[in-house]
């Protein structure tokens, strides 16, 4: 089964750092974002990728262009019209397809132009900016039990402050260190689709979030995954750092590789 990434947003919350990449090249410890969301789906045997391109979308490219001589140990013989000498290796088992879908195109627009290399069967979809510690054979399974066209994957992200249980003469009965939000489940990516969702999907100006997830839902073909785990998107400079701090304390709750 392929996955696609949408990948071509610009990131503007993120600016300081989009500015001079697309976001989802941001670093976190010394590899982009993208690269820990592959290999979230290689580790579960998942190596048939999809990117959505659009802002700065050369650089991501670039990027797998050069991937294989990042990650070799190499001698270049320039004695010897430049011969190289690839002596060993780590790069991943990743088959890469990088799809040009436009610039100003809507996340909706994106998932419709890569309908050819999709073909006709089910595929997975997810943004390239969130990670997760996400079990996806559970997740395909729970997609394959109900039988409906999409599944999304659903969490309850951490409030971003400490809460304060009072009582009525402003006493602090307790305190909670960032708890769980309002209850509200929101949408974490990691979707599972079957081929006809294409058909809810005008064209470049669709936001996927808006007509395509709404009338999906609209005729009982949304299902929500929901997972009680980690989940963690980047859309600051805070949230980058945080994530840092989760890889450089060697403890990163995704990193189930």
């Amino acid at each position: 089964m392929k996955v696609v990434i949408l990948a071509g947003g610009y990131g503007t919350r993120i600016s300081e750092e989009s500015y001079l990449k697309p976001k989802p090249l941001v670093e976190i410890g010394d590899r982009p974002i993208l690269w820990h969301i592959m290999k979230i789906y290689s580790c579960y045997g998942f190596n048939d990728f999809i990117i959505c391109l659009g802002y700065k979308g050369y650089g991501i490219k670039e990027y797998f262009a050069n991937y294989f001589l990042h990650e070799s140990d190499i001698t270049f013989d320039f004695r010897n019209h430049d011969k190289r000498i690839i002596h060993n290796h780590s790069a991943e088992p990743w088959n890469v397809t990088l799809v040009a879908t436009g610039t100003n195109t809507m996340t909706g627009g994106r998932v419709k132009r890569i309908r050819s290399y999709v073909g006709n069967e089910p595929f997975m979809l997810t943004y390239g900016d969130g990670v997760a510690d996400i079990n996806i054979d559970r997740l395909l399974d729970y997609h394959r039990s109900h039988g409906k066209l999409a599944t999304v994957t659903s969490t309850q992200p951490s409030g971003r402050f400490g809460a304060l249980n009072l009582s009525e003469n402003n006493f602090v009965r307790s305190f909670q260190e960032k708890p769980r939000g309002d209850g509200s489940w929101v949408n974490a990516g990691f979707f599972v689709m079957q081929p006809d969702i294409f058909n809810y999907i005008a064209g470049d100006a669709t936001v996927l979030e808006k007509e395509p997830l709404e009338n999906l839902a609209r005729d009982g073909q949304l299902v929500s995954y929901k997972h009680g785990g980690f989940w963690q998107p980047m859309d600051t400079i805070r949230d980058k750092n945080l994530l840092e701090e989760f890889w450089n304390s060697g403890n990163a709750p995704w990193k189930i590789w």
